[in-house]
């Protein structure tokens, strides 16, 4: 199948998950390349089948590696790690140790309890991954898609969250945010109050919390992205700015909000640049500590 053909399918991969037997999760699994790395799977950062991770390794793995911990989108309502072999497989390709992360999702959870895990899982990459898988994550990047994103930079802008796992975003060497929701006010939608509460917590945005400081920001946007609107990121990279801090934004035309993560996967590279952007922007962000 060729990459013109899947781009022509992409859009309604989505509804292609509600015939048996056939997914669009499927469908991109199906054609990411099973060689280059290994899967360590299902390993417990917390209590309960939400609270897993999986870890994917470059074959070759040195003792230490350069570490991206990948945190899925889905609207906090939808996702599993093992959705995501394609980010997997496209980041150790690369060179890098992946992270996927599974968090718990709503109605099981409300805001803040994704971000509470969210950060349970960085911990566990902190101070077991070496032990359990044999390598050293450093440094250490975020990259995130959507919801996914949003819960990265909220660990990031927000202290609170790994502070509570004796943790700082100083430790963090950089962040990749795919389309994330920045700053989405007002908030609306019955799911979106649901997640939220109603009235919505007035810290909830992580533009809000922006202080100057923290680690660079690749901040990446479909120019028809309607699901997520590009206003998001632009004006989290203003906010960024007025702080001082190190913010690169990059806007792909013709590329909505499916095709800018979908376009990770091996056979859709060639719709969008992104792998080879936030490999790049990763590779020039080396320190990642405190």
């Amino acid at each position: 199948m060729t990459a013109r053909l899947l781009r022509l399918l992409f859009p309604i991969l989505p509804l292609l998950s509600m015939l048996p037997g056939c997914s669009g999760a499927d469908i991109v699994d199906a054609l990411t390349p099973d060689s280059g790395y290994r899967i360590v799977k299902d390993i417990a950062y917390g209590d309960g089948p939400r609270r897993k991770l999986d870890v994917y390794l470059p074959d070759q793995a040195a003792a230490d590696l350069p570490t991206v911990v990948f945190f899925y989108g889905g609207g906090w309502t939808d996702g599993s790690k093992e959705k995501y072999r394609f980010i997997g497989q496209a980041f150790a390709s690369r060179g890098y140790a992946v992270v996927i992360v599974d968090y718990r999702l709503y109605p099981e959870v409300r805001y803040p309890a994704f971000l509470e895990d969210s950060a349970s899982a960085v911990a566990w990459v902190k101070r077991r991954m070496a032990q359990e898988t044999g390598v050293l994550p450093q440094p250490i990047y975020f990259v995130g898609h959507s919801a996914g994103a949003y819960n990265a930079a909220m660990l990031l802008y927000d202290p609170r969250w790994l502070a509570a796992q004796n943790l700082r975003a100083c430790e963090i060497a950089a962040f990749a945010g795919l389309a994330g929701p920045y700053d989405f006010r007002p908030v609306t939608g019955r799911t979106l109050l649901g997640i939220f509460g109603e009235p919505t917590p007035p810290d909830m945005m992580p533009a809000d919390h922006v202080k100057g400081g923290e680690p660079p920001a690749l901040l990446i946007v479909g120019e028809t992205d309607t699901t997520v609107l590009p206003r998001n990121s632009e004006k989290l990279a203003v906010r960024i700015k007025e702080k001082g801090g190190s913010v690169e934004i990059k806007r792909y035309g013709d590329i909505d909000h499916l095709w800018l993560v979908g376009a990770l996967a091996a056979p859709l590279r060639s719709v969008a640049p992104t792998l080879n952007d936030v490999d790049a922007f990763l590779k020039k962000q080396t320190r990642g500590g405190c």
